[in-house]
């Protein structure tokens, strides 16, 4: 893991992503700010509200600089203790610090979940205050802005970014060096360039975190690239539903332009760029260029058929390049770095970092940037922990709603674009959701489809027909209707809609729903024909029944029954009526044993 820079000689870096923020840690670094001040050392150490560490199940986190201890799960009253050892000088609050298997871990770089980390894109998140320009300046902001402004042409620019084999990382994965060329070759004297924010997919938080934790990373990355490509004016196209990246991002516009890394003759050049934001109102289908582009310009927010390719004509009919946060951000470490340098880290096409949103029944979810080429179980159980309560993982969803579900088998598969692709998930924009063996890989398929139902567009028979369809077969799967060929017209509806489909939402829609198929058919079998699910997810296919000898006779279970399917006696046996039972869980809840089980 790259350390981190170091802006003051001794710093508290309390999170302020939207994470830990919900958990408390504005009001943990206020109560920082007033220990420091109450001692009277407030010159001697800087409480810093920073953007996401990483380790998100475990907020409010702070960091404490030169030496990176490291504190999870800070409360008021730790922040005190942790004031009056640094004011001591008695070293780390042991009693606060991160446990490894009941070891304490002091230092944040020595944690795990670090251990095969390596922060390019992310490499300011955790360390500057995104809201405070000169905090971003002195971990070197816009250098790479200077240097491609004072030392390169478009043409270079564009090389270095082709060397260095940056690809696309918001799903599609096309070289972002490529994009670039074909927007400069377009002719006319009007370009844009566009920065696509809007995340949609479940479990993903990856572009809501850079813009949250270190805004000027993306926009010096689009002042870059429109340089290279001979526009003038971007737009951030972002989802409303990010409030705080949001306003930060709105705040880093207007601190840049007045320093002049942004609008007339950047840094005393020829060259200007402006940067617009768009709030988007949360349609999934604007993840797509098109689409995003029509909402831009006020229409509804729908796809339309290519060529012509937006790099030829894209907002308003001018030359459009669009990329998304995580691709951008990578821009002026290349710039700066080198494109050698930078290709060094990965493997095979797949070159550089990528950054991942680890969430599901993983021990430790969170935010984490890898090399390409870690293997899926490297990933999951090396820097994610594993699964929760030491239980094995049985498969991860990688690429969103609309990547697939890789089996536990096949966690020797590297993270490369090619190799997932031929497994039959996608790289995505890097949400990864680890399931366990209570997650009913039917149900799982189920919840995806339903969401890239709800939101398509409806412009495409495929699409809108067709994943209706599907939906509609895999409920009736789960409530027990199954019937025999379901299956075979699950795969053919599946290919259809993924072969005709207009856009990239329908083309990959299917895809939860046949990896499903394709690696745990049996579970698919099972619900047909035995009426059966073997994780007891599906409420139709599971019954509540009663373990006789846990049973203590105390009357919870039927006392808070609704449907009176409850039949016993105070410290006799209880029993269940499955005729009657609605199979609202209730009793389960309310039984204080463990005495009732579904079966």
């Amino acid at each position: 893991m790259t350390p981190p820079t170091q802006t003051a000689a001794a710093e508290i870096r309390v999170c302020a992503g939207s994470g830990c923020v919900a958990n408390g840690s504005l009001q943990v670094a206020d109560r920082f700010e007033t220990a420091l001040a109450n001692a009277g050392v407030s010159e001697r150490f800087k409480v810093v509200r920073t953007g996401c560490h990483g380790l998100c199940a475990l907020g409010p986190v702070v960091v404490v600089s030169p030496d990176g201890v490291f504190y999870p799960s800070v409360h008021e009253q730790t922040a005190d203790e942790v004031v009056a050892a640094l004011i001591a000088g008695t070293g780390p609050v042991d009693s606060a610090l991160y446990r490894e298997d009941d070891q304490p871990i002091t230092r944040y770089a020595d944690v795990p979940f670090n251990a095969r980390q390596h922060r390019i894109v992310l490499r300011n998140c955790g360390v500057i205050d995104p809201e405070n320009l000169q905090s971003a300046l002195d971990a070197g902001a816009y250098e790479g802005l200077r240097t491609t402004l004072q030392t390169k042409s478009s043409e270079e620019v564009i090389q270095q970014v082709l060397d260095s084999g940056l690809r696309g990382r918001g799903g599609a994965g096309f070289p972002t060096g490529m994009k670039w060329k074909l927007a400069l070759a377009s002719e006319g004297p009007k370009k844009y360039m566009i920065c696509n924010a809007d995340e949609g997919d479940p479990g993903a938080f990856m572009d809501r975190s850079v813009l949250e934790g270190d805004p000027h990373a993306v926009l010096e990355g689009m002042a870059i690239a429109g340089f290279a490509i001979g526009a003038d004016e971007g737009y951030v196209y972002v989802r409303a539903e990010y409030p705080l990246a949001v306003k930060r991002l709105r705040k880093a516009i207007d601190d840049a332009t007045a320093a002049g890394y942004l609008g007339d003759g950047l840094m005393g050049t020829d060259f200007s760029f402006t940067v617009h934001v768009r709030e988007g109102a949360g349609a999934f289908v604007c993840g797509e260029e098109t689409a995003l582009i029509a909402s831009i310009e006020g229409q509804r927010g729908m796809p339309r058929p290519r060529p012509p390719f937006p790099t030829t004509s894209g907002l308003w009919g001018k030359p459009t390049c669009i990329n998304n946060v995580e691709t951008l951000a990578n821009v002026a470490w290349i710039m700066t770095h080198g494109a050698e340098t930078y290709s060094a880290f990965g493997s095979g096409t797949s070159r550089g970092t990528k950054v991942f949103a680890l969430t599901g029944k993983i021990k430790h979810s969170g935010l984490v940037e890898v090399p390409f080429g870690l293997t899926l179980d490297e990933l999951i159980n090396g820097v994610g922990g594993g699964c929760q309560g030491g239980k094995s993982a049985k498969a991860v969803q990688i690429g969103g709603p609309s990547g697939g579900c890789i089996p536990a088998a096949m966690f020797d598969t590297p993270v490369e674009y090619d190799a997932l692709m031929a497994a039959g998930a996608v790289v995505g924009s890097g949400g990864m959701v680890v399931v366990d063996e209570t997650t009913c890989m039917v149900d799982l398929a189920r919840y995806f489809l339903a969401f890239t139902q709800e939101e398509s567009c409806g412009k495409c028979v495929p699409c809108r027909i067709g994943t209706k369809r599907m939906l509609e077969i895999v409920n009736r799967i789960t409530e027990g209707k199954g019937e025999e060929g379901d299956l075979e017209a699950l795969e053919q509806l599946g290919n259809v809609v993924k072969s005709a489909s207009l856009c990239g939402l329908g083309q990959t829609a299917p895809n939860p729903v046949l990896t499903t198929l394709r690696y745990f058919r049996e579970e698919y079998e099972e619900h047909v024909r035995d009426k059966k699910c073997r994780a007891h997810a599906c409420a139709a296919l599971s019954n509540y029944v009663v373990i006789p000898e846990a049973c203590k006779g105390c009357g919870a279970c039927k006392k808070n029954c609704p449907a009176d399917a409850i039949t016993g006696e105070l410290k006799g046996i209880y029993t269940i009526d499955a005729e009657k039972c609605i199979k609202c869980g209730i009793c389960e809840a309310k039984c204080a044993f463990d005495a009732i089980v579904k079966a």
